[in-house]
Parts: C-alpha cells; sequence; structure tokens
C-alpha cells in the first residue's frame, strides 16, 4: 500500500474510533479519558495491532492537543480571576501542593527515580483534572452550590502554578543544572507577571487586535499566535504549554468567548490524539507490573484530595456536607497528569506505565468519589452518633444536590462564571 494511503487510512480509521469510543463514554456517564488511554495501549508497540504510517502524525498532532489544551484552559478566565483567586486561596493551595505533590516524590525516591522523577511524578499526583470535575458538577446539578467556586478556585490555583512548574521540569529534563533550572524560573515568573500585568491594564486592546467579525479571520489569528508564542515559549525552556495558557489569559471578553466557540472542536479532537499517542507510546507488557504501586498512590492521594477539598471548603465557612462534597470532586486526574507524563518520558521511560495506571484508576473513581464521599461521610458520622447516644448530625447544610447556605464565599466566581466555565470545558 503507498504511504500516502496507508496514512490516510490509519488516520481515518483512528479519528472513527475516537468518535465511537467518545459516544460509548457518553452513553455510560464516563470520561473519554481513559478509554483514548487504552485504544492507545491496544494499537501501540506491544499492543494488537501497531500502527505505523500515522506514527508521525499522531506526534505531531500530540503536540498541538497540549497547545489547544491550555490555550483553552487559559481562555476560562480572565486575569482578573486569576489575581483574586490568588488573594483569597493561595492558603488552599499551598495545603493542595503539600498534600499532594509529596506522595508522589516520596514514591518517586522509593522506585529509585532520583530527583527529576521525583519532581515529574509530584506533579502527575498534584494536579486534578479540571475538564473532568467540571463534567461531573455539570452532571450532578452542582454548579450552584456554595462549595462549588471553593472547588474551581483550586482548580485556577493549580492551573496558574503550571506556568511556573512546567518550565521548571523542563529546565530538569534538559539537564541544565541549578543555574540553568533558577534561570528558567525566573524567566517563567516574569514572563507570567508580565502577561498578568498586560492583561489586566491592556487585555482589551489585545483583544481589540486580535478581535475580527469573520470567525475564519478570528480562527487563523488566535490558532496562528498561539502556536507562535508557544514554540518561542519552547525555544526558551519555558514550554509551549505555557505560551499557550498565557494567550489565553491574554485574550477577554468577546474575543475569548468566540475563541472558545471556534477553538473547542479542535481541542476536542487533537486532545483525543494526544491521550492516544500517550497511549501508544507506552508499552502495555509494562502495565501490569506497576499495578500496585499506582493502586497505593491512587488510594493516598484521593485521601489526600478529599482532605484538601474538606480545607478549602472550612476556610470558606462551608458546611460539613459541603466541605466532603468538594473533597470528593477534586478526586480526578487527567489531562495535566498525562502532560507532565509525556514531557518526563523521554528521561524516565518508568513513568509512563505508571502515570498511565494512575490516571485510568482515578479518572474512573473520580466521579465516584464526587457522588458518594459526602454520603457515605454522612453515614459514618450518624453511625457514631448512635453508638455515642448523640444526633447523629453530620453538619450544616442541604442535601447533596442542592445548595449550602446563603451566599457564595467573598471573592471566589459566581454561578453564572461557574455555568459557562463548566459547559465549556465539557
Amino acid at each position: 500500500m503507498h504511504d500516502t494511503t496507508a496514512l490516510l487510512v490509519e488516520l481515518g480509521s483512528v479519528i472513527l474510533g475516537l468518535g465511537i469510543i467518545g459516544r460509548f463514554a457518553g452513553r455510560i456517564g464516563l470520561s473519554p479519558i481513559p478509554l483514548y488511554l487504552l485504544a492507545g495501549l491496544a494499537f501501540g508497540e506491544g499492543g494488537l495491532l501497531p500502527l505505523g504510517a500515522s506514527e508521525e502524525f499522531t506526534a505531531v498532532g500530540a503536540e498541538i492537543g497540549v497547545i489547544l489544551l491550555l490555550l483553552l484552559l487559559g481562555l476560562e478566565y480572565s486575569a482578573s480571576e486569576l489575581v483574586t483567586s490568588l488573594k483569597t486561596q493561595y492558603p488552599s493551595g499551598a495545603v493542595d501542593f503539600v498534600l499532594n505533590a509529596t506522595p508522589g516524590a516520596v514514591a518517586a525516591l522509593l522506585l529509585g527515580w532520583g530527583p527529576v522523577g521525583a519532581v515529574a511524578l509530584a506533579g502527575v499526583t498534584w494536579i486534578s483534572s479540571s475538564g473532568v470535575i467540571a463534567k461531573v458538577l455539570t452532571d450532578l446539578g452542582r454548579l450552584g452550590n456554595r462549595e462549588t467556586p471553593v472547588i474551581l478556585g483550586v482548580l485556577v490555583i493549580e492551573d496558574l502554578s503550571m506556568a511556573v512548574y512546567l518550565p521548571l521540569l523542563t529546565a530538569m529534563l534538559a539537564g541544565v543544572g541549578f543555574a540553568g533550572g533558577s534561570i528558567a524560573l525566573l524567566v517563567a515568573l516574569g514572563t507570567v507577571g508580565f502577561v498578568l500585568y498586560l492583561a489586566l491594564r491592556h487585555g482589551r486592546l489585545i483583544s481589540r487586535a486580535v478581535s475580527s467579525d469573520n470567525p475564519e479571520m478570528l480562527l487563523l489569528v488566535v490558532l496562528g499566535l498561539t502556536v507562535l508564542v508557544a514554540g518561542v515559549a519552547q525555544e526558551l525552556q519555558v514550554s509551549a504549554a505555557v505560551g499557550a495558557f498565557l494567550v489565553g489569559i491574554a485574550l477577554s471578553g468577546e474575543v475569548a468567548e468566540g475563541a472558545r466557540k471556534l477553538l473547542t472542536p479542535l481541542r476536542d479532537l487533537f486532545a483525543a490524539v494526544f491521550f492516544v499517542f500517550f497511549g501508544l507510546s507506552t508499552d502495555p507488557s509494562a502495565i501490569p507490573p506497576v499495578l500496585l504501586p499506582a493502586a497505593l498512590l491512587a488510594v493516598v492521594t484521593v485521601l489526600t484530595k478529599i482532605g484538601t477539598g474538606w480545607y478549602a471548603a472550612r476556610r470558606a465557612g462551608i458546611g460539613s456536607r459541603g466541605r466532603w462534597r468538594a473533597g470528593g470532586t477534586l478526586v480526578a486526574r487527567g489531562e495535566f497528569s498525562i502532560v507532565i507524563a509525556g514531557l518526563a518520558v523521554a528521561t524516565e521511560p518508568r513513568i509512563g506505565p505508571i502515570a498511565t495506571a494512575y490516571v485510568l484508576i482515578l479518572v474512573i473513581v473520580g466521579p465516584l468519589t464526587a457522588r458518594w464521599t459526602q454520603p457515605v461521610a454522612a453515614r459514618i458520622q450518624t453511625w457514631r452518633g448512635g453508638r455515642d447516644g448523640g444526633s447523629g448530625k453530620g453538619g450544616s447544610g442541604t442535601a447533596a444536590g442542592g445548595t449550602e447556605g446563603d451566599s457564595v464565599p467573598a471573592g471566589l466566581p459566581a454561578p453564572a462564571a461557574q455555568q459557562e466555565f463548566a459547559s465549556s470545558a465539557d
């Protein structure tokens, strides 16, 4: 078969298969991410039917997928929202980092991966999946709940932290040493600060320069600008993903809304290609030996994420039920964990299988903990109250599907913004 013909046949089969997988996942109420990973494992090296002709195209598509994931994520937030979240949520962000990055770092050191592997696996276990969590909040009808702004605030802190973490990890993977890593970190901090300043002071001018009434022109300008900035960022070792994220932050208003509508289908396509490519690059035979450590790591970080959400909601003055719901909702890991593992796998190949198994577990467990953490906690409290002869109250609030308290905590996104966030991240 001619090379071009083989490429078209393989590529068409892959895209069609992804569409069928996505529809099946929607029917059973599951995120398609684990199915995309499994599809990649099935058709990669060592799988059922290795793909050869489309490998190079898939690799480029995966890079574009990461860029679009981060661009759309940046478009969700305005600079003012990021600054507000930093001011109000930084203690919760610090607790989130300590509780959830530490297990990954410790596990990597116990496995003998060294400092670079420890930093990479710490990121894998630290960052929750914004996309999966947004869909869970929508499916469970919790967008108006009082704990939802707290959940989104933690996610905002995590996403913004990636603008510092990814350049640092990239520098460590490149082996540039302490001095080079420090320079990369300073460049990243300076770049983030500069972009936030421009977006706050001159965001309208930037958006006006990019704006166009013609959807085709808007798509070309935003996509071209993003890929260009991502390439420059990659050259400066700041990370292409961070460059794309910063472009998204710099755009606001109608331009950001229009770009989201135009780019969301492209993001979904290339993000699916990215997850498949990660699965393709992972040997399926390497998964079974790491299932036990991945499962243990998943159990530990389920508990630490629940603790993070509980603490963050408690700081916001939310009752017991809302605290448990916040903790259970934050459990899911997904796109960022795979992005981090994808960056590190060239230097530390062993991170690929364990990251794949870890994400497969938590992207399935996450929606379950979001639904059941609060009812289980309430049942345990009632049981303990009965044993102690108390009233068995599980804290103030309402049923799992309703709101709790009278208002949204000050300084956090309003329910309307939550609706927009969830619908676009779905």
